[in-house]
């Protein structure tokens, strides 16, 4: 993680506005972060600092049980905030969010301005909305779970979760996500390997005809 020092925070700032998200001017509160590959922007059960704006990247939300098993919880692309749960107190600690690529935020400090969020009508209502479509979609994810493939399912998940044309996520943590059997999914991807959409490597996948994937995946969008 590497804090950006003012001359490289304005172009992010004046490139991706949030200003209409407050009534009052936010940009005194801001930092802008940039995360590399594979950083945590939030550890598991640490109580967070900051509120997040992710502007370019993507990350993943999991959370590790007692047992020790990991379960992918969803994927988080920009833009969109993080920790908002946090700042209401509806979660005491954060669950564990990991960049999928290199990934730049902006990071508002919660105790700086924590009373000012949370008596701005403008910003309680983009919070609002933003929690409704975040119940929608998780709705939308069990239901697509039922009603579709998973050979639609998979390709949509391949490239929501891979970075430069490379997909390596672990299969065990992929079966927990998507509702299906380790014997399922191996299937689907010697499915894929086969036609061409994917290639083996070592650690992962590389999309080789990614036009094909997004073919499938395009049955499942709404």
């Amino acid at each position: 993680m590497r804090k950006l020092p003012i001359d490289e925070s304005l172009p992010y700032i004046e490139q991706y506005p949030i200003f209409q998200y407050f009534s009052f001017d936010i940009v005194p509160y801001i930092n802008v972060y940039e995360f590399d590959k594979g950083e945590f922007i939030f550890h598991e059960h640490s109580f967070p600092d900051y509120l997040y704006y992710m502007v370019e990247g993507k990350a993943k939300l999991y959370i590790t049980h007692k047992n020790g098993k990991i379960s992918l919880i969803d994927f988080i692309t920009a833009p969109t905030f993080m920790g908002e749960m946090e700042l209401l107190n509806a979660e005491r600690y954060s669950k564990g969010i990991q960049t999928l690529s290199k990934s730049v935020c902006f990071a508002i400090a919660i105790q700086e301005v924590k009373e000012k969020l949370l008596t701005d009508p403008v910003f309680l209502k983009m919070l609002c909305l933003f929690l409704s479509h975040k119940a929608t979609t998780a709705t939308t994810k069990y239901t697509q779970n039922q009603a579709y493939p998973l050979e639609n399912r998979l390709a949509s998940f391949i490239l929501l979760s891979s970075d430069q044309q490379f997909y390596k996520e672990k299969h065990t943590e992929v079966c927990d996500y998507l509702g299906v059997s380790y014997r399922h999914l191996l299937f689907v991807l010697a499915q894929f390997s086969e036609a061409g959409y994917i290639t083996k490597q070592n650690r992962g996948y590389i999309l080789t005809n990614r036009s094909e994937l997004e073919k499938l995946a395009a049955e499942i969008s709404y």
